[in-house]
C-alpha cells in the first residue's frame, strides 16, 4: 500500500486508529518536501556586489556598492609657487628697447624705464607727472646693484641662485643708518632680492623660475589662499605677495625696491599693484 492508499483508508468511514492516520500523513508530507528541488546558491563576492540566496527564494537583484565620493585635491601654497615657476620657465623671452616698471599704491604711483645701456627715465608724483631723464642708473636687487648682463647669467638652480645672492649681499657694502647690515638685515635683503627677480627686474624666464622655487623653499612663507589677483602669501617680516599662477607674475606686493635702492613698504593690506614689461618706446 502506498501513501495515497493509506491516506484514503484513513479517510474511509470505518473507524481507523488515530496513530495510523498521523503516521501516514507525516510520511506523505516528507515525500512531498523531499521531492522538491532545493535551490541553494553560494555566496557571490566580486565587482562590489554581495548576493545571498536562501533556499527556495528568488534571487535578489544585485545592488552596486556605493562609489566613493570624489574629493577635491588640496593645493598648497608651495604648489602654487612651483606652478608659477613652471609657467615662468616656459614663457617666451620677451625683448624690447626699454624695460618698463610701474608700481601703484593708494598714495603714489611710479614709473621707470631702463635701457640696456644703463640709462633710466622716471615719471611720478615727484616729477609732477612729467617724464624725466635721470641719466645712468643701475638696476636694483634690494641693496645690491645688478646689470642687464648679470641678470642674463644668473644661476637657474634655486640653491645656486640663493648662494649667488647671499654672496652679492655680503660684498655689496650696503649699510643701514645704524651701521653694517645685521644677520636679520641680510635675510631681508635676500628675500627682497628674490621678490625683485620675479616682479620688477628683467630676469630671463629660467632665472625667474629659479627665484620662484627659492621663495617656495624659504622658511616661514605662509599661504593666505585665494585673494584678488591670484594667491596671497605672507613672507617673513609681514610682507605680502600676490602671485598669479596662471601667468607666473606677481600682481601685488606690500614691499618693493625703488629705483634709488630704497625699500618701500605699503601699509595697505592690498599692497601695491606691480607691472613690468618690455616696450620699444618712451612715453611723450
Amino acid at each position: 500500500m502506498n501513501d495515497l492508499q493509506t491516506l484514503r483508508a484513513a479517510l474511509a468511514p470505518r473507524e481507523v486508529p488515530q496513530d495510523v492516520v498521523d503516521r501516514s500523513r507525516h510520511r506523505l508530507q516528507n515525500r512531498m518536501l523531499t521531492g522538491r528541488r532545493r535551490r541553494v546558491r553560494p555566496l557571490a563576492l566580486g565587482a562590489g556586489l554581495v548576493v545571498v540566496t536562501l533556499p527556495g527564494a528568488p534571487a535578489p537583484t544585485p545592488v552596486p556598492a556605493p562609489r566613493p565620493q570624489a574629493v577635491a585635491p588640496v593645493v598648497t601654497g608651495t604648489q602654487v609657487l612651483l606652478a608659477a615657476a613652471t609657467v615662468a620657465e616656459h614663457a617666451s623671452a620677451d625683448s624690447g628697447k626699454y624695460w618698463h616698471v610701474k608700481t601703484a599704491s593708494e598714495k603714489q604711483a611710479y614709473e621707470n624705464w631702463y635701457s640696456a645701456d644703463g640709462h633710466m627715465w622716471f615719471r611720478g608724483a615727484k616729477s609732477s607727472g612729467r617724464l624725466l631723464a635721470l641719466g645712468s642708473s643701475p638696476l636694483r636687487l634690494a641693496g645690491t646693484t645688478v646689470t642687464f648682463e648679470q641678470l642674463r647669467t644668473l644661476p637657474t638652480d634655486p640653491a645656486a641662485l640663493r648662494d649667488w645672492l647671499v654672496n652679492a649681499i655680503a660684498h655689496s657694502g650696503a649699510r643701514t643708518s645704524a651701521g653694517p647690515l645685521t644677520a636679520e638685515d641680510r635675510e631681508r635683503e635676500l628675500l627682497l632680492s628674490m621678490v625683485s627677480l620675479v616682479s620688477t627686474l628683467p630676469a630671463p624666464p629660467a632665472v625667474r623660475a629659479a627665484a620662484f622655487r627659492a621663495i617656495a623653499a624659504y622658511p616661514g612663507v605662509q599661504d593666505l589662499g585665494a585673494v584678488p589677483g591670484g594667491r596671497g602669501f605672507m613672507l617673513p617680516g609681514n610682507y605680502r605677495l600676490v602671485v598669479d599662477p596662471a601667468t607666473g607674475r606677481v600682481n601685488r606686493t606690500s614691499m618693493y625696491v625703488t629705483a634709488d635702492g630704497a625699500i618701500y613698504v605699503v601699509a595697505s593690506p592690498q599692497g601695491a599693484e606691480v607691472s613690468a614689461e618690455w616696450t620699444d618706446s618712451l612715453p611723450k
